[in-house]
């Protein structure tokens, strides 16, 4: 049994914003394939869309947020 997307639950996704691997590499300065091992280890969440990754803009931000170290 599924659970049926009710318009509360569609406007939520609807304001999500996904990126594609390309755009995701562009944003990080690193090549497609570095994204990819990401998605693939989980780092990165991303949405399989046939083929292809989409990846929540959001979720490029946080992981971004977050690799950034503290230096003396």
């Amino acid at each position: 049994m599924t659970k049926k997307a009710t318009p509360k639950d569609a406007a939520g996704v609807s304001e999500v914003k996904f990126l594609t691997v390309a755009e995701v590499a562009s944003i990080m300065r690193v090549s497609k394939m570095t994204v990819y091992r990401l998605v693939h280890s989980g780092e990165l969440p991303a949405v399989r869309v046939g083929r292809s990754f989409r990846v929540p803009e959001k979720a490029v931000h946080d992981y971004l947020d977050g690799a950034f170290i503290e230096t003396a």
